[in-house]
């Protein structure tokens, strides 16, 4: 049996030159890893997939929010990572696993495992991995292909949130 390697919110807006300051990943760093990632698991014949988070284009959202706008060059995948498959599937909220043609995917090839890389750890990769525990589907986050700007008090809440639902970030 396979697992899926989900590469999560891997954007423009959060990772080139163009982004807000507030989304200070170091890119180069975070890039070259989910890279490996992604090749380690394409070779070991697991299904790569790809999420975006979509938000739409409205006047209040482009005012709120100001990033992952749909149909803006920020809200594409960024140029640097390599995509190996054309699994991309489009999310509104945290958890990716609200696109139902994301989640038939995940049930109908029956994954030993989901495996959670990407941005941000303790925001849309904890949400997802939490989505899958409430759905009763094993997963794991790759802590090497995972980044965070959340400040200490969050991060150590969302630790334990996933602790409690026993995730695992290995």
């Amino acid at each position: 049996m396979k697992n899926a390697l989900i590469v999560i919110d891997m954007q423009n807006d959060y990772l080139y030159e163009k982004r807000k300051k507030n989304f200070s990943y170091d890119t180069p760093e975070l890039v070259g890893a989910v890279n490996a990632l992604i090749h380690r698991h394409k070779d070991q014949g697991d299904d790569v997939i790809y999420i975006r988070h979509i938000i739409q284009d409205l006047p209040t959202n482009r005012l709120l929010f100001g990033y992952s706008i749909a149909g803006t060059e920020g809200a594409e995948l960024y140029g640097g990572l390599d995509i190996v498959s054309e699994h991309c599937f489009d999310k509104l909220v945290g958890d990716a696993l609200t696109n139902k043609k994301l989640l038939a995917m995940v049930r109908e090839k029956g994954y030993e495992k989901l495996l959670l890389c990407g941005l941000d750890l303790y925001g849309c990769v904890t949400s997802t991995a939490l989505g899958a525990v409430k759905r009763g589907i094993p997963v794991e986050i790759l802590g090497s292909g995972t980044a965070t700007v959340f400040p200490q008090k969050k991060a150590e809440k969302g630790r334990s949130r996933l602790s409690k639902a026993g995730v695992k970030v290995v």
